[in-house]
């Protein structure tokens, strides 16, 4: 949530902030803001509501010396949590010496806000600060500033005193005007990467803002800070001291940047699915079983002998989990609990002998999952694992252990190839610790046809589009039924068509329509099935004659021979494909579903309003 990018060089910094803003749009905004120097000049602020584009235009009518050649800047993308969408909301906050952009919230800013009336009013002649936001934001900005001009701070030990004051989470990038060819930068909560170049240093939120201009980055750590100059830089540690840092090589890619060749983010990460997943499969299977180099031999090391497993996680993380629980229990016998990290991080919880902690994120800076981590790290599990798609991320580095989901960059903001990456690295998972000869070989041919059974789900793109997503073109509201394994997927299926087009969607497992949901059932609303076979398939077909009697109308997503009939039906066939991954493989018509009924109703698949990529802050 919100983006971050700062930029310290000897040429013109602009185009570089406002390009590092735009790569940040999925991580959701509502306004934008740069402040720009010249050091020895000048300084000056422009912000705007809207998209960086919009600020970009904006800064073109300014016609400003300072923002067209200005070489020192911090740019930030907002996403509301204090106060409303409006111009004086937007970052960058500047209060005396400080202009300063922040992720993350302040908890105690009210606290903080009567703390600096407090100081003013007792020191004589001071001026006390007007504030012209609503934001926590401004409140930092206008205590750093009293700290550094009448407490006499320097700026590292303002930084460092920070935790002592703030009680919340902050991502800081800040400019003292008395030192203004230098800015700095300081992490509690909220993910900081310092990007490395010849001439440039670079600040971000996210590595991807600035890959193109740089490979080489340091990712600061839990209560770092550091400066960074235009040839220079030095990173410290929470008491201080200066400390050397690794620097991790990020090799550019230019796919990332666009949509080549497809009509969004959302359509490119849909058809690109058979191949991540394909690739997460061989790097960790070979025909004859588990490849030496895997890390999921140690990762199995770690799960030996355990009798509980805990899964942790959010959103669409949180539907991958639910689907692992069947694979564990079925595949391993073990018991396994899955729940919302939100919920975990705030109670007490029972962890009984041999229990492996599990948690699953993205971009593995998920703020509540992360805290859920935290939490079991200190908690007594046999090992805490995570399954993330970033290598670099906070969740990978404070885990025991990690499983990489290799699905490359996700843009688009409902998750697509991440959710059913994390699906086939559970079963992954399923098969390194099975030790049943017979459960290893299942498990072994279907995740080698898995790829190929994608590849063939794709093919029925157009008939969705046409026959299934005219269905839902003026619906408000809509249900997911699903039995077995198909249940969490249907919760993810209304997820996704809920956070696209906004249409009002539930899911529930077939078997509870009797214990409420029918109430909901008439001839408009629509109603989505999938239908892979099996054993629960005649349940599933008298769930549907429940519904049918009621007058309701369906779609249904059925395996070749399965016959699920009702009256007011659109059935979509599916190919050929092996019940043991068609949790994963009828994961990805819903997908399809939602992408071409957001876009029949005229909405942006990629940015779906109020929500953001990585949801950083509680």
């Amino acid at each position: 949530m919100c983006g971050i990018v700062g930029v310290v060089s000897s040429t013109p910094c602009k185009t570089r902030l406002i390009d590092g803003l735009e790569r940040l749009e999925y991580r959701g905004y509502d306004s934008a803001g740069v402040a720009i120097l010249q050091p020895g000049v000048s300084g000056e602020i422009a912000k705007s509501v809207g998209a960086p584009r919009v600020l970009r235009e904006q800064m073109v009518t300014l016609e400003s010396e300072t923002l067209e050649n200005g070489t020192v800047g911090i740019g930030h993308t907002r996403w509301a949590t204090h106060g409303g969408v409006t111009d004086k909301n937007a970052h960058p906050h500047q209060v005396g010496r400080i202009t300063l952009v922040h992720n993350g919230v302040i908890e105690n800013y009210v606290e903080l806000k009567a703390l600096l009336a407090e100081k003013h009013s007792e020191s004589a002649g001071s001026i006390p600060h007007v504030f012209s936001s609503q934001t926590d934001s401004e409140v930092l900005s206008a205590f750093l500033n009293y700290l550094v001009s009448e407490e006499g701070f320097d700026m590292d030990t303002a930084l460092q005193s920070l935790p002592s004051h703030i009680h919340g989470t902050y991502g800081l990038v800040v400019i003292d005007s008395e030192k203004p060819e230098e800015i700095w930068v300081a992490r509690s909560g909220s993910p900081m990467i310092i990007g490395l170049g010849d001439e440039s240093n670079y600040v971000a939120s996210d590595a991807l803002a600035l890959n193109p201009y740089t490979e080489n980055f340091i990712y600061l750590d839990e209560g770092e800070f550091a400066m960074l100059a235009p040839k220079s830089f030095q990173v410290f540690d929470a008491e201080g001291n200066a400390i050397s840092k690794r620097v991790e090589k990020l090799p550019y890619v230019s796919e990332n940047d666009g949509h080549n060749g497809y009509s969004s983010f959302m359509a490119k990460e849909i058809a690109e699915q058979p191949a991540v997943i394909g690739r997460l499969i061989r790097a960790h299977l070979s025909p004859s079983g588990l490849k030496d180099g895997s890390e999921l031999v140690a990762l199995r090391q770690k799960m030996l002998g355990a009798e509980n497993i805990h899964i942790i996680a959010c959103g669409t993380s949180f539907n991958a989990g639910l689907v692992a629980k069947y694979y564990f229990e079925k595949y391993l016998n073990i018991p396994t609990s899955v729940e919302i990290a939100s919920e975990f991080r705030y109670r007490d919880v029972a962890i009984p002998p041999k229990t492996v902690f599990i948690c699953v994120s993205q971009s593995g800076e998920t703020a509540d999952t992360l805290a859920a981590l935290r939490k079991a790290n200190e908690a007594g599990y046999q090992a805490t694992i995570s399954l993330c798609n970033v290598a670099t991320s906070s969740m990978v580095r404070e885990s025991q252990g990690s499983l990489m989901l290799q699905a490359g960059v996700e843009v688009g903001v409902a998750s697509t190839k991440a959710f059913t990456t994390q699906l086939t690295a559970f079963l992954l998972l399923a098969f390194a610790l099975s030790e049943c000869e017979a459960t290893k070989k299942l498990l072994l041919e279907s995740l080698f046809r898995l790829p190929a059974d994608c590849e063939s789900v794709l093919n029925i793109s157009d008939e969705i589009k046409d026959r299934a997503a005219p269905l839902f073109q003026e619906s408000q509201s809509c249900l997911f039924l699903g039995r077995g394994e198909q249940a969490p997927i249907a919760l993810e299926g209304a997820l996704k068509l809920k956070e696209l087009s906004y249409i009002h969607a539930e899911a529930y497992a077939a078997g509870e329509l009797k214990h409420g949901p029918l109430a909901l059932i008439d001839d408009v609303i629509p109603v989505v099935i999938n239908a892979p076979g099996g054993a629960l398939t005649e349940k599933l077909a008298a769930n549907v004659e429940e519904v049918n009697a009621r007058g309701g109308r369906f779609l249904v997503f059925s395996a070749p021979g399965v016959d699920v009939h009702s009256d007011n039906q659109v059935d979509i066939k599916m190919p050929e494909l092996s019940l043991v991954t068609a949790a994963i493989t009828y994961a990805i018509p819903l997908q399809m579903l939602s992408y071409h009924v957001t876009v029949l109703r005229g909405q942006n698949v990629d940015k779906p309003r109020n929500l953001a990529k990585s949801v950083t802050v509680e």
